[in-house]
């Protein structure tokens, strides 16, 4: 079932319903998911925070400089998340841009 839900950028919308679902809770778990990724990226920081200071600490009170190796590698995985996050989920402001880029180029070749 297919119906007109919103606007978005001054368009209307077409959303598909699922289960019977309105649009308003279509949306509403759209924004449930995405503020449950950002928290999800937020309590990924403040544990690699927390944890990588105990381990500065424990090695620096032992005189080594080990816990770079840690720190590097988790902040990797951290920063790939963050993009995951930020930059590829849904609701990314450059990944909507494409998407409706996308759809005017296919509804011009229809």
């Amino acid at each position: 079932m297919t119906s007109t839900c919103g606007t978005t950028g001054g368009r209307r919308r077409r959303t598909t319903l699922v289960r019977g679902r309105s649009c308003t809770t279509a949306s509403s778990g759209r924004i449930r998911t995405r503020a449950g990724a950002k928290m999800g990226w937020f309590i990924h920081a403040f544990v690699y925070l927390c944890v990588n200071a105990g381990l500065a600490l424990l090695a620096l009170s032992h005189g080594r400089d080990w816990y770079a190796y840690p720190l590097l590698g988790w902040g990797l995985g951290l920063a790939l998340h963050g993009a995951a996050v930020w930059l590829m989920g849904p609701g990314a402001h450059w990944r909507e841009r494409l998407v409706e880029r996308e759809r005017a180029l296919l509804a011009r070749r229809n």
